[in-house]
Parts: structure tokens; C-alpha cells; sequence
């Protein structure tokens, strides 16, 4: 089964947060309402440098996701 880059969630313990979880390496879920980042595992071949500069593309990346989604859902 392929898997799609990001999903968009919701919990009902959580009534006003959103999140986009990231199922590609390093997986990590990111709260829209705080926008605290959750890394679901720790990338360890990646050095503080480079991870930053993998989140900054990979939090933009889930930001743009996040925008079609909620255009996409708009026009239904």
C-alpha cells in the first residue's frame, strides 16, 4: 500500500487542534493551533544543521498541504 506524504487529523480530545502527521522520514505530527512539531521517531543519521533545514522544507511542505486541503474542502 502507498502512502500518502501527509494526513490531516483531528481528535475529539483535542476539539481545537488540527494536525498534519508526516508518514515519510523523519515522521514527526505538527499542531496547527500551538504549532508544536512531535517527532515519531528521532532522525539519527541527520545532524541539528540538517535537520533544521529538512523541518523548515518539510514544515513548509505541510503548510501548502494543509492550504489545498482547506481549499479543496471549501468547494465541496
Amino acid at each position: 500500500m502507498e502512502l500518502p506524504k501527509f494526513l490531516l487529523g483531528d481528535n475529539t480530545d483535542f476539539p481545537n487542534d488540527i494536525f498534519i502527521i508526516h508518514l515519510d522520514y523523519p515522521r514527526f505530527i505538527i499542531n496547527l493551533n500551538n504549532d508544536e512539531v512531535e517527532f515519531m521517531e528521532e532522525p539519527e543519521d541527520l545532524d541539528e544543521a540538517e535537520l533544521n533545514a529538512e523541518m523548515e522544507g518539510l514544515i513548509l511542505q505541510a503548510n501548502e498541504f494543509y492550504d489545498r486541503e482547506m481549499e479543496r474542502y471549501e468547494k465541496e
